[in-house]
């Protein structure tokens, strides 16, 4: 399934999570890189993952949210386009 960028968090380890999130806003997938990972291999507009890797979004609002951010995210960028 195709996934869109939707949200970037940093924390104070360095560590940075990615939150890519179906078009629907209804399926989410997040993963955490280094800082220094992302320098070598940078953060993508989209991924495709199988749906066994995916989350269910449960509050409504993070669901329009997401399905807002991903379509803006697809309107506006490649899939495989760093961001």
């Amino acid at each position: 399934m195709r996934l869109w960028l939707v949200e970037r968090e940093y924390d104070a380890r360095q560590t940075v999570s990615l939150t890519y999130a179906s078009e629907d806003g209804e399926r989410y997938y997040r993963r955490q890189a280094s800082v220094e990972l992302l320098g070598r291999n940078p953060a993508t507009a989209a991924v495709d993952r199988p749906e066994s890797d995916l989350e269910a979004v449960e509050s409504d609002g993070t669901k329009e949210r997401y399905a807002a951010e991903a379509r803006r995210m697809a309107e506006r960028y490649d899939p495989d386009e760093e961001v």
